[in-house]
């Protein structure tokens, strides 16, 4: 049967306002989102057979329904009306639930995948459709490039000619649940939502828009991830921000030798995940 692997891209958030929240119980965002290129592997197979098997490398990613890669391929299956089914394998680097979306690229993935694989010939914008039923961050990865993203994540603008920028990711590891993080936070006023540039021109243009509401509960709880930011100040970032609902710091940096010092420094004597990536 046919295979296909793909590369499952993690993100950040220069940009997170949390506007007001939903009859759903979901809330309306506004962010700008940046893919980076720390990317998992998404391996698609066809199978002869009608179960979807999910394997992952890592060890805590669930088989089953639980998965949201298992979710993406059942809906293209059932979609096609496909009497067969698919196994997929993801090789992990971008850390589990880390506010880096790699559950949500991974489903991406699946999606555009399972989309060619059957040979469908659904539109980016059907298969957005389909993905935010299922995440907030899916049509972000299909969209495939830097966005302003409002809504719930599904309405999106796109970002051209982003400046390129070197980003040091640093994640210490703790646990943060992103429902707990939204239950907690106190939403911004229509008053305080910061006037966003037509154009980005400089890592100096990104770095004025930095801002994340969700610090303001997740960094109480968690003072390490301040501990990251000033850290990642004194050794050369330009800006420093949590990404999504944490526990991972990023770092903007001009240069990759200055990010790559940064790192070795602040991962200095403990098991940190870090690494410093490009953005796409």
């Amino acid at each position: 049967m046919e295979t296909l692997t793909l590369q499952a891209p993690a993100k950040i958030n220069y940009l997170l306002d949390v506007i007001g929240k939903r009859p759903d119980g979901y809330h309306d965002l506004r962010m700008i989102m940046q893919r980076v290129n720390l990317c998992d592997t998404v391996t698609l197979t066809l199978a002869e057979t009608p179960d979807i098997k999910v394997t992952c490398d890592s060890g805590v990613a669930p088989d089953g329904p639980r998965n949201i890669a298992w979710k993406a391929a059942r809906e293209l299956l059932d979609h096609a009306n496909f009497n067969k089914g698919v196994t997929i394998n993801i090789t992990k680097r971008i850390p589990v639930a880390a506010g880096l979306g790699g559950g949500s690229s991974d489903a991406a993935s699946v999606l555009m995948g399972m989309n060619e694989l059957l040979h469908l010939g659904l539109s980016d914008q059907k298969l957005i459709e389909i993905g935010s039923k299922l995440g907030a961050d899916i049509p972000f990865f299909i969209f495939k490039t830097s966005a302003l993203a409002e809504g719930v994540g599904e309405k999106l603008s796109p970002l051209y000619n982003m400046p390129k920028c070197w980003i040091l990711l640093v994640n210490p590891g703790v646990h943060v649940s992103t429902a707990w993080v939204y239950r907690s936070l106190q939403l911004t006023s229509s008053s305080e939502l910061n006037r966003l540039p037509e154009f980005f021109e400089s890592v100096e243009s990104i770095v004025s828009i930095l801002s994340n509401d969700l610090e303001s509960v997740t960094i109480p709880a968690f003072p390490v991830i301040a501990d990251i930011k000033s850290r990642m100040m004194e050794l050369g970032a330009a800006g420093s921000m949590m990404s999504g609902s944490g526990p991972t710091v990023f770092g903007v940096f001009k240069s990759f030798d200055v990010a790559e010092i940064a790192r070795r420094e602040i991962t200095s004597g403990n098991s940190w995940f870090a690494a410093t990536v490009e953005t796409l």
